[in-house]
């Protein structure tokens, strides 16, 4: 019986399959993360040739990229996401057909690099599809193409020169529109060394040939060196400075060790942890469902991957003992790569980490990773069962990785939503020219800035000019900048935000706070201030005074769309009826606030967070439900006694209102007797 084996050609469909599952399964409750929310606004608003404008300052190259990508898949997040799985699976074929063309005789090796290549789990930031596909994965897609072309060219005499035009294309494409990739071209001269000892020629001739076929590339190389410096130097680049030229400025022996740790550094994350780390999966607790989820997903995947290893038919060619060994080839371009692909950002001064958003400049170095493990295995695991069998289990746990990664983005779209339906329930309408000032969000995946685009998006549906109406701005990171240059009234503020300009002043401010767990709160001087956020930073309680909420139009209807970004109104939880309460206490309709408490109790729902019962508390003293008021008083004090303040103060404004009742009066002196009312 004839046992059915898998042909070298179905690698293609399998970095697919494995690219699906690693990356598309939670796709459907995806979203924008991150620069996505900026481009889709700018699509969405401004229109797709508006991005050749909007990357003029710092990425020339780029814009185009976005012009055409966004002509097609407009502001949809499930095509991006869908673009992007179907990009990086692309990435992973290129990189095994050029492998296949520099190792033809290497067919298995060259199959599992790739297929860990395709799910490299240093770089965890893969659904952030907009912004990723276009400004990283369509360069690397190319640059990876552009070596097998090289390959190919040198293999082939006759179609040498209209080959080697197209590598310079591709290289081109890879090279020019992002920075990320520029120290990549140092692997195509070691490659075509690599190459070149199949010929029987000599040492000497071996490096002529190396620099001869080369040269083009090397002229290509330098033109954009010459072309990044110049536009660098140039008054409108906007972008990353370069930071390298302070290190060099230290005594020799300091450059020299800083550049070693550096190098060791890269080389310990991009080769190593990045593959280890997926290992702490396998003690996470099972009670956690998608812990769970996350460990069938690994053991599925091993034992796919692992029959689909022992079923493939390799061709076997006897290596050539002369040449070096391919495991000692893939580890020195491994080592190269990462070094090479950690260059552009080591030179701007970025960090390198495992964690959101720093994995980004792993995109440049999982080339290097990848080789470098399939290097590492070649050499050291001899026994060929156990080598499929340690590749199945770092392709599955890898997988495991992303779809564990996967989950928290997932969460995050879900925590936006939630946080932009809060926000519209509290706050209606804004006036133009309004900054939402708050210390930080408890979103992961998201910044002031960008989602500055959602809350225009939100708020001013119709744009009419290049004014930006609206800006969020996080006191964490903007105190002491132009958006927010002191904590101080009356201050002008003038932002330029792509190629929109935003104008305001500090004090058209609306301050905000957003705990987690609980309910979005917009603070003010009177009925939200300091004493309602014990152990807030005062980078944010400093700003309450300039909370200004006239701003808010709170007698309008609200109104949130579009449903597939901000997805249908949610059932309404506690968090509804407090948002509703908060802006009818903002209203002066005590009555309707009561209302709101009672029928929230009738639905069996309370508050996440003691301070959450204030507006509630002085609802009831103002209507006279007194009883009702005290009981919640002392139970937010036996809650969080750090809310004594506030409670005295609420209990202190409803007992001095005009024409106060005297029991109203009576009640609030009862109410704060066991209270601490002095700080």
């Amino acid at each position: 019986m004839i046992k059915k084996r898998f042909p070298p050609a179905s690698i293609p469909i399998a970095i697919f399959l494995l690219a699906a599952v690693a990356y598309g399964l939670l796709i459907p409750w995806m979203g924008f993360y991150w620069d996505d929310w900026t481009f889709a606004w700018i699509s969405r608003f401004l229109g797709p040739l508006e991005f050749i404008e909007a990357f003029k300052p710092f990425r020339p190259f780029l814009g185009p990229f976005f012009v055409l990508t966004t002509a097609i898949f407009q502001e949809n997040p499930l095509a991006w996401q869908v673009f992007g799985v179907i990009l990086r699976a692309l990435t992973g074929v290129a990189a095994w057909w050029s492998f296949g063309k520099i190792w033809p005789q290497r067919q298995r090796e060259v199959a599992l690099a790739s297929l860990c290549f395709v799910v490299f789990p240093g770089f965890l930031s893969q659904w952030v599809a907009f912004t990723h596909t276009n400004q990283e994965l369509i360069s690397l897609l190319a640059y990876l193409l552009s070596f097998g072309v090289t390959a190919l060219a040198l293999r082939s005499a006759a179609r040498y020169r209209a080959l080697t035009l197209g590598a310079l294309a591709l290289m081109f494409t890879g090279l020019f529109p992002t920075e990320y990739f520029f120290g990549l071209e140092v692997l195509r001269p070691v490659i075509l060394w690599f190459m070149l000892q199949t010929t029987t020629i000599s040492l000497r001739q071996r490096f002529a040939q190396t620099a001869r076929h080369w040269a083009p590339y090397l002229a290509l190389w330098l033109i954009n060196a010459g072309w990044l410096y110049s536009y660098q130097s140039f008054g409108a680049y906007e972008s990353y400075d370069v930071k390298v030229f302070s290190t060099l400025q230290l005594p020799l022996v300091k450059v020299v060790i800083n550049i070693i740790e550096e190098a060791i550094k890269a080389i310990a994350i991009a080769g190593f942890a990045a593959w280890t780390r997926p290992f702490q999966l396998l003690t996470q607790p099972l009670g956690v469902l998608s812990n769970l989820l996350t460990l069938s997903l690994i053991f599925a995947s091993f034992i796919a991957v692992i029959f689909y290893l022992g079923k493939i038919e390799f061709s076997e060619v006897e290596p050539n003992q002369s040449q070096t060994p391919w495991a000692v080839q893939a580890m020195t371009l491994g080592i190269l790569g990462i070094l090479a692909g950690r260059l552009p950002s080591w030179i701007a001064g970025l960090p390198l980490a495992i964690e959101f958003s720093w994995d980004r400049f792993m995109l440049s170095m999982m080339l290097g990773g990848s080789l470098l493990l399939a290097g590492l295995v070649e050499f050291f695991v001899k026994n060929g069962l156990r080598k499929t069998a340690l590749y199945s289990l770092l392709i599955a746990l890898a997988v495991g990785r992303q779809f564990a990664t996967a989950n928290t983005f997932r969460r995050d779209w879900e925590n936006q939503r939630q946080f932009f339906w809060q926000l519209t329930w509290r706050i209606p309408a804004l006036e133009p020219g309004t900054m939402l000032a708050t210390h930080e969000l408890p979103l992961v995946y998201e910044t002031d800035f960008n989602l500055t685009a959602p809350l225009n998006w939100i708020y001013s549906p119709v744009l009419e000019s290049k004014d930006l109406p609206y800006m969020m701005i996080y006191t964490r990171a903007r105190l002491g900048s132009a958006l927010l240059p002191k904590v101080e009234a009356g201050l002008p503020v003038e932002y330029q935000y792509r190629t929109m300009t935003f104008r305001g002043s500090t004090s058209d401010m609306v301050v905000f706070y957003h705990p987690a767990p609980g309910c979005v709160r917009v603070l003010d001087a009177v009925y939200a201030g300091k004493e309602t956020t014990p152990g807030l930073t005062y980078m944010l309680t400093d700003a309450i005074p300039l909370s200004n909420l006239s701003r808010i139009q709170a007698k309008v209807a609200p109104s949130i769309s579009p449903s597939e970004l901000f997805g249908d109104e949610p059932a309404h939880g506690w968090c509804y009826y407090f948002e509703k309460a908060e802006l009818s206490r903002q209203n002066d309709d005590w009555q309707k606030v009561a209302e709101l408490g009672q029928e929230a109790a009738a639905n069996g729902l309370s508050a996440i967070t003691p301070v959450e019962w204030l507006p509630f508390i002085e609802a009831y003293a103002h209507t006279g439900d007194y009883a009702k008021a005290r009981e919640l008083t002392q139970q937010v004090h036996e809650s969080n006694k750090d809310l004594d303040l506030a409670l005295c103060a609420l209990w202190e404004r409803a007992a001095n209102q005009e024409a106060a009742p005297e029991e109203l009066q009576s009640q609030a002196a009862e109410a704060v007797s066991g209270l601490k009312c002095q700080p």
